[in-house]
């Protein structure tokens, strides 16, 4: 199939809404009337830079996707950033350079953190009949502010994910286990690795809130306690955006980050969140480009 920019943006951009969608969801906490504008974070913040990167040059590179980060980071620094997330797009704001921020937090390990993985669902929307290109962008997106190699792996998995997702849109003969399945062949080892091989053996038909306790649901901000949830979330219930988006964020933890990236997943394979949900939250504003793509699809 010879895809073309514009149907490549078009899926990216179907996962953003979806991402955004869940985003602003688990950011109003777990009251399922909350009153709408439903309010996005810098999950959302940080993959519409993503989006407008893709939109432009067709690829990510590490510098221009950090000069875009401190763009969104200058336009609103009250969305809810991480501090250690924070702390590099603030000094880069300031002109420190940014590989050498990223990788002096935390003692110089770099974030493991699960920021990466939040923002990282659009990116297997857009190159989704390569997994190793998918895998490739997704550690350049990392990058500029996770630097430890499972701050990256969370990115890798979520973009992988999201890739699966959007060929199940196309063809729901494929098997959902894919999710699963398809990260664990492209990521090195580490914790995220290891626990996303642990869940991806728990039977679908297991509680989610047990299973929320043994493998994580955010709480520790990580990328190993976040992103093997999700991913379990999404496969299990990757005919449904509602059940999916609230079996991940009832279980508290990170609500706006796991309803982000199951969101940006589970868009894919069902063509988008609620058309009431979409209503609900705050407007995502796009630059011209994506606005072109948007009305085309």
């Amino acid at each position: 199939m010879n895809l073309t920019d514009r149907d490549r943006l078009g899926f990216s951009l179907l996962s953003l809404d979806g991402l955004s969608v869940g985003d602003a969801l688990g950011n109003q906490g777990l009251e399922r009337a909350a009153s709408p504008p439903w309010t996005w974070t810098d999950d959302t913040a940080m993959a519409l830079a993503i989006v407008e990167c893709l939109a432009r040059d067709g690829s990510l590179d590490a510098d221009r996707l950090a000069a875009a980060f401190v763009r969104g980071f200058d336009a609103d620094r009250g969305r809810g950033y991480g501090a250690g997330t924070y702390a590099i797009l603030a000094a880069a704001s300031g002109g420190r350079p940014w590989r050498e921020l990223a990788g002096a937090v935390f003692g110089g390990e770099g974030s493991r953190g699960n920021g990466a993985a939040m923002r990282a669902a659009p990116i297997g929307a857009y190159f989704y009949d390569d997994y190793e290109r998918v895998a490739r962008e997704a550690r350049t997106s990392a990058a500029p502010t996770h630097a430890h190699p499972d701050g990256e792996a969370g990115a890798v998995a979520v973009a992988l994910a999201a890739a699966v997702a959007t060929r199940i849109g196309k063809d729901a003969r494929l098997p959902r286990e894919d999710v699963l399945r398809v990260p664990l062949a492209h990521l090195d080892p580490g914790p995220t690795r290891d626990w996303l091989e642990k869940i991806a053996a728990v039977p679908f038909t297991e509680d989610p809130a047990r299973v929320a306790t043994i493998f994580g649901d955010g709480s520790q901000i990580l990328s190993s306690d976040t992103v093997p949830f999700c991913l379990w979330c999404a496969a299990r219930h990757l005919d449904s955006y509602e059940d999916a988006v609230w079996t991940a964020i009832d279980r508290g933890g990170d609500p706006d980050t796991t309803g982000a990236i199951v969101g940006g997943i589970v868009a894919l394979a069902v063509g988008g969140p609620p058309a009431a949900w979409r209503e609900a939250r705050e407007p995502v504003r796009l630059g011209d480009a994506e606005r072109r793509a948007a009305s085309a699809h």
